[in-house]
């Protein structure tokens, strides 16, 4: 089973990258980009579990080691 992982900032947390990349963005021209909000990306792989456990065990992976809780929000999907 594998689990994929998106961690980004909060919306209400400056991301400072993603401005940065934004205003890169409209100096080459492309004037129609609003904002942008940069990310990380994980890829576990997880084995010998049921998708319940691998569900909480992701999670709890996500929470305590992968964000920053109190600056990033994550999101996730199982893929058997």
């Amino acid at each position: 089973m594998k689990a994929f992982v998106h961690v980004a900032m909060k919306k209400t947390v400056l991301d400072p990258q993603g401005q940065t990349i934004c205003r890169s963005l409209a100096s080459l021209g492309y004037q129609g980009i609003r904002d942008v909000h940069q990310g990380k990306y994980f890829e576990l792989e997880l084995e010998g579990t049921t998708p319940e456990q691998a569900r909480l065990e992701v999670e709890q992976i996500a929470r305590e080691v992968l964000t920053n809780p109190v600056i990033e929000d994550f999101t996730y999907r199982l893929e058997e």
